[in-house]
């Protein structure tokens, strides 16, 4: 008799327990929608058992929203199941032709992409911009390649030439955060300009730009800001021109004083500093560099490699999505959903690579019509996944081998594990949490809400201490 109160004590002592984070939740969550920055807002919440997949709480959980870098979550779960953790992009350095006994070689040296976003990051030791270079440059002399006829030519051709998803913004595109895909990245795809600041309201001035960047000219619209008023400054360059536009305003106390800004030809700039290091070490080369893109402006392909001089490989993808999450890299995640398509025998492209992911999970029971997007990394504001989706795709992950390598990569926000994920009038969160030994995964989405980032961070995260 005493053990079955003991067991029945259990059984409903948790059953309360349940009854009461969710009580507590249906509260929190209310008082949000209540709120007045939610007004005119569409907020939705959805949070599971991690084990079980039980609904603990649930509110207008299949409405469809914005999820701003939530979504890199999805991209990079799906990643992982499809690719594997240790999967590992291989970039070839070859060359055209002939190569002469005294050293001449009669023909091109190629760097074929295959997709690699790391590569020139200065994330990781392996894939720095001097390493690579240096290995490059040792496996020409190794060669004995003493002057090159041709050219040097970044070969970025195999992620095609759309290199910005549909759906992204004009004010987004010039910026790093937009920096276009690329068949052969290097540097992240970006840059940077240094700033000189001087008294709100006349011209910020541009120093210099790092690294130098002699294709292109810079011309600053953009203002100096009061104290305080942060950095509002954005890179523009129209399609097809060599003039890039700052505009925008900066305030006279950031400590920076600089912005970063996207790469228009990735390719060609990894061709350009290859053919730099080269020079440098006394190897003559007959033409200047080039790339997909610029040679096709000429009408001209880029030719085929005849021998391979060296294999450069990226690190992990578990290495890859640690940095993806944890500092919400978009150009990784894009990379990601194409290469996706790609190993799935597609022409990889981002609308292949977002049929492969719909189709992934759809073959998972979850309906596709509920991840409705245009990209991976969640910066078109176009994109549309629902918190109870979004939540079971978290928790479908918590059995996975890899899933350490996932939860690692999550940043910490208010004490807990999350992907945070904000564009204009966005914020949502999404990760795990446990609760009294419980384990559980979350998804918080709010679009449209009114008033500060600020503000509407805070009351979040109060529906969300009830996770705690």
């Amino acid at each position: 008799m005493r053990r079955l109160l003991v067991i029945s004590f259990l059984f409903f002592g948790g059953w309360a327990e349940a009854q009461t984070l969710q009580q507590k939740l249906s509260a929190a969550f209310n008082r949000l929608q209540a709120d007045s920055q939610c007004s005119y807002a569409s907020v939705s919440l959805t949070v599971l058992d991690a084990k079980t997949g039980e609904q603990v709480f649930t509110g207008n959980p299949n409405m469809g929203l914005a999820t701003a870098s939530t979504l890199k979550t999805i991209t990079s779960i799906t990643a992982f199941n499809m690719l594997g953790p240790d999967f590992q992009y291989q970039t070839l350095l070859g060359y055209t032709g002939e190569l002469g006994a005294d050293g001449t070689l009669n023909g091109d040296i190629i760097i074929k992409g295959a997709g690699d976003p790391t590569l020139g990051s200065w994330r990781y030791e392996q894939t720095k911009e001097n390493r690579v270079l240096a290995t490059m440059a040792q496996a020409l002399q190794k060669a004995g390649i003493k002057k090159i006829t041709g050219r040097i030519i970044g070969d970025d051709s195999l992620f095609g030439t759309q290199s910005i998803p549909e759906g992204w913004i004009w004010q987004d595109i010039g910026n790093y955060y937009g920096a276009g895909t690329s068949g052969l990245c290097w540097r992240e795809n970006q840059f940077d300009i240094k700033l000189r600041t001087g008294a709100v309201g006349n011209p910020v001035g541009i120093l210099r730009t790092v690294p130098s960047v002699p294709y292109l000219t810079f011309k600053s619209e953009l203002t100096n800001g009061a104290a305080g008023s942060g950095d509002n400054a954005y890179a523009f360059l129209p399609v097809g021109s060599k003039v890039m536009y700052l505009r925008g305003t900066y305030a006279i106390d950031q400590d920076k004083k600089s912005i970063s800004a996207a790469l228009p030809d990735a390719a060609y700039d990894a061709a350009l500093r290859l053919n730099d290091t080269l020079r440098s070490l006394g190897i003559i080369i007959g033409a200047g560099p080039e790339s997909a893109v610029t040679l096709s402006a000429k009408n001209q392909s880029v030719p085929v490699i005849a021998k391979n001089l060296a294999t450069i490989s990226s690190p992990t993808l578990s290495k890859i999505v640690y940095w993806l999450n944890q500092k919400s890299i978009n150009l990784y995640a894009e990379q990601l959903l194409k290469t996706l398509a790609w190993k799935q025998g597609k022409k990889p492209t981002t609308s292949n690579g977002v049929d492969v992911v719909q189709q992934f999970w759809q073959a998972h029971g979850i309906d596709a019509k509920s991840i409705n997007i245009y990209d991976g990394s969640g910066l078109s504001p176009g994109d549309r996944v629902t918190t109870l989706t979004l939540a079971r795709i978290l928790q479908s992950a918590k059995k996975e081998s890899w899933f350490a390598d996932l939860y690692a990569s999550l940043p910490v926000y208010n004490d807990m594990k999350m992907k945070s994920g904000s564009i204009n009038s966005v914020l949502c969160y999404a990760g795990y949490q446990t609760k009294n030994g419980r384990e559980l995964c979350f998804s918080i989405m709010v679009n449209n809400y009114s008033g500060s980032s600020r503000g509407i961070k805070e009351k979040i995260f109060r529906v969300l201490d009830e996770l705690k």
